[in-house]
């Protein structure tokens, strides 16, 4: 197959891994900046042009947007849906995990177990807000925050009000979230690869900090997944129509609760805390897939 990985850089940890697992698999790999692309949008001959030159033979992308690029990347995907070649993650799964609140939408739709969560627009249903999730300690989240980035916990309910007058000052779209504190300070990250957990680890933060995100400085480790937790993270890549998924969950005295999917997972820190060769398993699923087709997104929303 001539696969299509859509990355910013060929040096990523992930991108270089992806390339290498289909390469030594007999594939045809080219890394493609998908910002650099561009797109004739035809009604019957769409197109994608990278460097001049139009791309032509592919039988399989493997999507890896970056947050800050997710209007022109996922548009990109789009292009390529339209262009009937097989996508890893079809466009409108990334855009449903990007949106944390569209993402806890959907969830809490299906019934997928999550941490109790509110959205306001106006500061003056600040304090009903706060209320409803419990009160303080709470957590502050930007909608389009990633890798523990615009994530706060307030400690009391003054600094809860203050932050949140703060965000709303600069009208950035926030959610407020109960903070769990039997998770202390831990999460557990499950790699979906289609309808399998194919590896986890449990990710704990450094001392004074909260976020348990690797690129925040916390540490990883092999963890047992129970089979409620492992229905509960391939449920939710399902639900947002994802493949391959990144399911973080926190273990809650009612169950396991789902804090965020991620449509483009970094595989360094749980390949190495699993010692399992991820980037081969997703060349696997590629290889038995993308002979069927494109990716048929039938999800509404």
């Amino acid at each position: 197959m001539k696969i299509c990985i859509l990355s910013r850089h060929q040096k990523l940890y992930s991108t270089k891994r992806l390339k290498e697992a289909a390469l030594a698999k007999g594939h045809e790999v080219q890394v493609i900046d998908y910002l650099r692309c561009y797109m004739n949008i035809a009604a019957h001959n769409p197109q994608i042009f990278f460097k001049k030159k139009r791309l032509v033979g592919i039988d399989a992308v493997i999507p890896r947007i970056g947050a800050p690029n997710t209007f022109y990347g996922t548009a990109v995907v789009r292009q390529f849906e339209m262009m009937h070649i097989y996508c890893l993650s079809s466009s409108q799964g990334i855009l449903r995990s990007r949106d944390k609140l569209r993402c806890l939408q959907i969830l809490s739709q299906k019934g997928v177990g999550l941490p109790v969560t509110g959205f306001a627009n106006s500061t003056k249903d600040i304090k009903g807000v706060i209320n409803m999730v419990g009160g303080a300690p709470l957590v502050i989240k930007l909608i389009e925050g990633t890798q523990g980035i615009g994530v706060v916990l307030t400690e009391t309910y003054q600094a809860a009000e203050s932050v949140i007058e703060a965000f709303r000052g600069l009208n950035a779209n926030i959610l407020v979230q109960e903070y769990v504190k039997e998770a202390s300070g831990t999460d557990i990250r499950c790699f979906v690869v289609g309808d399998k957990v194919i590896a986890s680890m449990k990710r704990t933060a450094k001392v004074g900090e909260f976020r348990s995100n690797i690129h925040r400085g916390a540490k990883a480790c092999t963890v047992r997944i129970t089979p409620e937790e492992r229905s509960t993270a391939v449920n939710a890549a399902k639900i947002m129509g994802l493949k391959i998924a990144g399911v973080d969950i926190l273990r809650s005295n009612r169950g396991p609760v789902v804090m965020e999917v991620n449509s483009s997972p970094g595989l360094e820190g749980i390949e190495m805390a699993s010692g399992k060769d991820i980037a081969s398993e997703i060349i696997r699923y590629l290889e038995k897939h993308a002979p069927n087709g494109c990716i048929q997104d039938k999800l509404k929303g």
